[in-house]
Formats: structure tokens, C-alpha cells, sequence
């Protein structure tokens, strides 16, 4: 297929999306917007087993300064 025929078609099918309208289940679009609301709501199911506090290498490290960890 040559390009004109090529372009000619694509030009055709863009104008089919751009001015097709289909019907509009509102219902359904409300269902899928409250679905999803409730799936922006994400909790870590192991949160609980990750120590929050920091290692006490770290701290020994901050106390003993950068020169400490160059040699």
C-alpha cells in the first residue's frame, strides 16, 4: 500500500475516534471512580515487621565523623 493510501486511511480512522460517540454506561463509571478511590488507599501488610528505629551502626558512624570513615 502506498503512503497516500496509507495516509488516507489513517486519516479516516482518526476522524471515526474523534466524532464516534458511544453511549455512556454513567453507572458503571461512577462503580469503576468509587473502586478506585478505594484502591489509592494502600497499606503495607508487613509494615509491622520493619524496625523503625535506626541501626546503631548508623549512629556510631554520625558520632564518629566523616575522617572515621575515609580510613
Amino acid at each position: 500500500m502506498g503512503r497516500g493510501r496509507q495516509k488516507a486511511k489513517h486519516t479516516k480512522v482518526a476522524r471515526e475516534l474523534k466524532y464516534f460517540t458511544p453511549d455512556t454506561d454513567l453507572t458503571q463509571l461512577e462503580r469503576e471512580l468509587a473502586a478506585a478511590a478505594h484502591a489509592d488507599e494502600y497499606e503495607d501488610k508487613w509494615a509491622h515487621l520493619v524496625d523503625d528505629e535506626d541501626d546503631e551502626d548508623d549512629d556510631l558512624d554520625a558520632e564518629q565523623g566523616p575522617a572515621a570513615q575515609t580510613a
